[in-house]
């Protein structure tokens, strides 16, 4: 019986280069802060021309892992939850541009996350949270008539309770699918008469955080979000 051919891939230096210095800042050789070995050091290393040592650098760099700044040796980041979510940024507007579906299920999942973040925030909740939430809730409301404005005031007070988690891993999601989805209000008439809408919605949530309400912060925030999400549509 014959055997199955086992083909051999050939890989580029580059990556080879890639894995192993990639293994350098996983393994804790390299931290964050660390200023990268120069590329005559990395020549001499691993054995490679300079393009390799820099190619390797560059997919780095397009990850995430290291800053390459001109003049200067490059060093390795601090990799958090937001900076994670900013490597997919544009990729994740592409395939919402590309796909009404897609656009949809995004609708549904912060819809779903929300939820939690309210039942969450209705519990942890303290007095400088709400006097916070408050704050942006009077920003938003002297910014009536400025779409763009009444907008960020909005993202920043949805990411304002994903902050009351404590959770930077909760306040990145939170940040991430705001800034996807705002691509896709539409132009600034849609505004016009449906403020005033948010602003009790935002007002009524607040009112039951303050309470530490947890079951009436999540019918709220269900509430306002099942009316608001009508304001985004496809580009198609």
């Amino acid at each position: 019986m014959n055997q199955p051919v086992e083909q051999i891939v050939r890989r580029k230096l580059s990556d080879e280069v890639f894995d192993r210095l990639e293994r350098m800042i996983t393994s804790g050789e390299l931290r964050p802060g660390d200023e990268m070995p120069s590329e005559r050091v990395l020549m001499e290393r691993f054995g490679v021309g300079r393009p390799a040592i820099r190619e390797a650098m560059q997919s780095l760099s397009s990850m995430g892992l290291v800053n390459i700044s001109h003049g200067e040796r490059a060093k390795v980041l601090q990799l958090t939850a937001k900076s994670i979510f900013r490597q997919v940024d544009l990729t994740a507007k592409i395939m919402l541009s590309q796909s009404a579906d897609s656009l949809e299920h995004l609708k549904s999942t912060r819809i779903f996350f929300e939820r939690g973040m309210a039942r969450e925030a209705a519990i942890k909740t303290t007095s400088d949270d709400i006097a916070d939430l408050r704050e942006i809730l009077e920003h938003q409301r002297r910014a009536l008539g400025n779409a763009e404005e009444f907008i960020s005031a909005d993202m920043q007070f949805h990411t304002r309770i994903a902050q009351i988690s404590r959770n930077p891993i909760f306040v990145a999601v939170s940040e991430a699918m705001l800034a996807w989805l705002k691509a896709y209000h539409t132009d600034m008439l849609i505004w016009t008469g449906k403020e005033k809408f948010t602003l009790v919605e935002h007002e009524q949530i607040v009112d039951c955080l303050t309470a530490k309400d947890p079951d009436g912060a999540e019918a709220a925030i269900l509430k306002h979000l099942e009316r608001s999400s009508a304001l985004y549509t496809s580009r198609d």
